[in-house]
């Protein structure tokens, strides 16, 4: 953990669409939603992709960070992430150096290697081969970063980003393998970790960045975001109820990949046999649901083992307000560990919105 940076709180959203929910309203409420998230003092808000997936509102990274930007002011906004293989580098670097030029110092680019759909979504994707595998990945992640690296003063390149890069667009490697992890740490870029689809693999991936980081021009030191399911309560109970259309999703997902996320009276309705409630019970158990004394004791576990420097809470909870509940609770998590700690001793994980 880089004890320089103080622990932050950050989002990774992928817009959950519910029985009874348009997505658009989904998409719509992210509107207040975000300004919500900023007054809690989190550092930043990213956006994952999806593609024919009903259930998840973030097909389109780029044009919902334009959206966020404009209702926000200090957050910083971005990809968690953009799917490199789905797009063209240079289309990439063009998007997000829009972005940057209307919010300068705000936008985040975090890139992953997952396909993000099946062999029919990735055909209307236009994609052809398998860019996906290391070699031809790395490549395109090369590209798209000197794309967005500011060129000097009359040595402008043959294909060049307009508007041009003034400043360099942060560039994050996104992973759930040890592979991604030394990608990112061979390129020296800031790595995210995605412990709420891999729990089992987060430690042995961190550690391996941090062993071996190489120091770039984009980053001096390893800095680890691990995004984490996140649902808190005024209780445990209450938590494990708001939580329960994302575990009855993790079984539902499986059989039919089209359907929308239940409510959470349908989904305490839902007949789960022994075998799938324990395999929900193992899936829950590594990431932060739970009363705020719970969800700060899981959050405490998760940085001890990991020495992450940020969280990426992500969310499926149902409702505005449920889900503005949990960024708040979450924040008094923190602020009751950080008191704790410093009455202890120990440094203070404060929240921060400045750069990085």
């Amino acid at each position: 953990m880089n004890d320089t940076v103080p622990f932050r709180l950050s989002v990774l959203d992928t817009v959950p669409v519910f029985n009874g929910v348009p997505a658009a309203r989904a998409l719509r409420e992210l509107l207040e939603l975000a300004p919500e998230v900023e007054r809690l003092g989190y550092h930043r808000y990213w956006l994952a992709e999806h593609h024919n997936m009903p259930a998840f509102g973030t097909s389109t990274p780029p044009v919902l960070i334009g959206q966020l930007a404009g209702v926000t002011s200090t957050l910083r906004i971005g990809s968690g992430g953009v799917m490199l293989p789905n797009h063209v580098p240079y289309v990439v670097a063009e998007q997000f150096a829009t972005l940057e030029a209307f919010h300068p110092g705000r936008i985040d680019l975090g890139v992953g290697r997952a396909p993000g759909g099946e062999p029919a979504t990735a055909r209307a994707l236009r994609r052809t081969g398998d860019p996906a595998h290391e070699g031809a990945f790395g490549e395109q992640l090369a590209e798209l970063i000197g794309y967005l690296s500011p060129s000097a003063p009359g040595d402008r390149p043959p294909v060049a980003v307009c508007p041009a890069v003034e400043h360099p667009v942060p560039v994050w490697l996104l992973g759930t393998s040890p592979s991604s992890a030394s990608l990112a740490a061979r390129l020296g870029l800031p790595y995210a970790y995605a412990h709420h689809l891999n729990p089992a693999g987060t430690q042995a991936a961190t550690d391996r960045y941090r062993a071996e980081f190489r120091p770039s021009e984009r980053l001096e030191r390893p800095y680890v975001a691990v995004s984490a399911q996140v649902v808190v309560a005024e209780s445990d109970e209450e938590a494990e109820y708001q939580a329960g259309p994302a575990k009855v999703a993790q079984v539902e997902g499986r059989i039919n990949p089209l359907t929308l996320f239940r409510t959470p009276e349908e989904a305490a309705a839902y007949p789960l046999t022994g075998a799938q409630r324990r395999f929900l019970d193992e899936y829950a158990a590594p990431q932060i649901i739970g009363g705020v004394e719970t969800a700060g004791r899981r959050l405490a576990g998760l940085r001890a083992r990991t020495g992450a420097d940020e969280l990426l809470a992500s969310v499926p909870v149902y409702g505005l307000r449920a889900r503005v509940r949990t960024f708040r609770l979450l924040a008094e998590a923190v602020a009751q560990a950080a008191s704790e700690g410093a009455s202890a001793g120990e440094p203070s994980p404060v929240t921060s919105a400045s750069s990085s």
